[in-house]
């Protein structure tokens, strides 16, 4: 759980059918905050609350959330580094356990450098207790 503030809009950018920006408790808060009992519902859900994530800095979401088969052991942060906003392009749903997300996320480093990821994110459902969870597994930068 981080400790940034659980009201304003999200920072993964989803809106209302009126084109509202969500509030983060009825967006991705309720995946980060609330780990254990509310996973995301699809592959495009947890990478909007990955992306959430990364913004927030909350790497025991972003690691618990990686597939064990290529999550890293630990997970830095750069200093200074501003999220500026993602842009979903694409997703596809391979069948009922994989999925592909494409998006573009644009973020400014400490020095003032802006860049963008752009990558091709694969996602895997796989049981977890009682639960079905979406994990991360790996990406192709495009």
């Amino acid at each position: 759980m981080s400790n940034k503030p659980l009201s304003g809009p999200c920072p993964c950018g989803r809106t209302d059918q009126r084109a509202r920006p969500l509030q983060y408790a009825l967006c991705c808060g309720r995946y980060l905050e609330d780990f254990a009992g509310t996973p995301a519902p699809d592959a495009e859900s947890l990478m909007r609350s990955r992306y959430t994530a990364f913004v927030r800095e909350q790497a025991d979401y972003l690691l618990a959330t990686w597939h064990a088969s290529t999550r890293p052991a630990e997970l830095s942060f750069a200093p200074g580094t501003k999220w500026l906003g993602l842009d979903v392009r694409s997703r596809s749903v391979l069948d009922a356990d994989h999925a592909r997300v494409e998006f573009v996320a644009r973020q400014r480093d400490a020095a003032g450098t802006a860049s963008r990821l752009h990558e091709r994110s694969n996602f895997v459902r796989e049981p977890d207790g009682e639960l079905q969870r979406w994990y991360y597994v790996d990406g192709e930068a495009g």
